[in-house]
């Protein structure tokens, strides 16, 4: 296949290479509309694309954003990188994604590779191991947005959901069905922010209602571990509560086979409700309630954030809190 350069273009339109590089960034000010019209044809005519690395080397311009999940397989992260896909579909920006599968190492590596491909800011949903390589990147003059997961809440930019608020309302709900001992099964959240503002929405729930906080009803999982203690200990009928809130959707699945291996039925033996959306748990056949968060809109309001940003680089320091949503289904009943 033979290469079309940048020459062969001028001397089909009758113009100098600088008139053509002129047309190529949209610089038409000074071009009369014949040329313009000549410079488009012999584009088209001898289907000419421009080299966007050589580009990106003299404008410094090179319309990437990248973009670093723990789990590209993740139910909320593929809806969030739609939202990344379909802000950047309005924009001249394009996405590389890159997957860390929740290892900080991996995490650190992504951060300098999309660094060397010279992208023009990222959006990460980190770790908090690598806050010295983002601080680094940051003051460099690296536009960063972080999302999804907030660790010491001093990130500069950064779009999450109010997670306080949506644990706090479905706590509520199911105390207004009459429950008063909910297992809150979570994460470990002494370091994560995000994480600790479930459990203090939760808290704040039973502060509301004046109903007595049990600790030994919060239960802990681990992603490599599971569950910290054995679940048959508050499986015997006796110290069951009522119903649980877990928080991830990794727990929730594991909570669901843990159910069906000892024969507790959901509802009529336990209420479920679940932090993060359960694929297809709308089909069920007890159909489980959930809190929704909005992902196409926090990887929208990300990726708008972050452009935004890019385009005008002294813009103060965002936060940007998305609301979630809480579905009601058939797996939550009142006692």
């Amino acid at each position: 296949m033979i290469k079309i350069k940048i020459t062969d273009v001028a001397q089909r339109a009758g113009v100098s290479k600088s008139t053509v590089s002129q047309y190529l960034n949209g610089r038409f000010e000074y071009m009369s509309k014949e040329t313009k019209k000549r410079v488009k044809a012999a584009v088209d005519d001898l289907n000419y694309i421009p080299n966007p690395i050589a580009r990106s080397l003299k404008t410094d311009k090179t319309k990437m954003i990248g973009v670093i999940v723990r789990d590209i397989t993740g139910y909320d992260t593929s809806r969030f990188i739609r939202g990344i896909h379909d802000y950047c579909k309005t924009s001249e920006y394009n996405a590389l994604i890159y997957n860390t599968d929740f290892d900080p190492e991996i995490e650190a590596k992504s951060l300098h590779a999309l660094n060397q491909l010279r992208v023009e800011g990222m959006l990460i949903a980190s770790s908090g191991k690598n806050t010295s390589i983002i601080t680094g990147f940051i003051e460099a003059g690296m536009q960063i947005v972080q999302f999804q997961i907030e660790h010491d809440g001093n990130e500069k930019n950064i779009v999450i959901c109010d997670y306080r608020q949506a644990a706090f309302e479905a706590t509520e709900y199911l105390i207004k069905l009459g429950h008063k001992r909910i297992g809150f099964v979570t994460q470990d959240f002494q370091d994560i922010k995000s994480r600790r503002e479930r459990y203090l929405g939760y808290v704040e729930a039973h502060e509301r209602y004046n109903i007595p906080l049990d600790k030994q009803l919060t239960k802990y999982w681990d992603r490599e571990t599971g569950f910290e203690e054995s679940f048959m200990d508050i499986l015997d009928p006796s110290v069951l509560p009522t119903a649980f809130f877990t928080q991830q959707l990794d727990i929730s699945t594991e909570l669901l086979t843990i159910f069906k291996e000892n024969h507790i039925s959901i509802p009529d033996d336990v209420s479920l409700l679940a932090f993060e959306e359960i694929p297809n748990a709308e089909f069920f056949q007890v159909p489980i309630s959930v809190v929704k968060q909005e992902s196409h809109k926090l990887g929208y309001e990300a990726a708008k954030l972050l452009i935004e940003n890019i385009k005008s680089k002294n813009k103060a320091p965002n936060r940007i809190t998305i609301p979630c949503t809480l579905a009601t289904r058939d797996s939550c009943i009142e006692v």
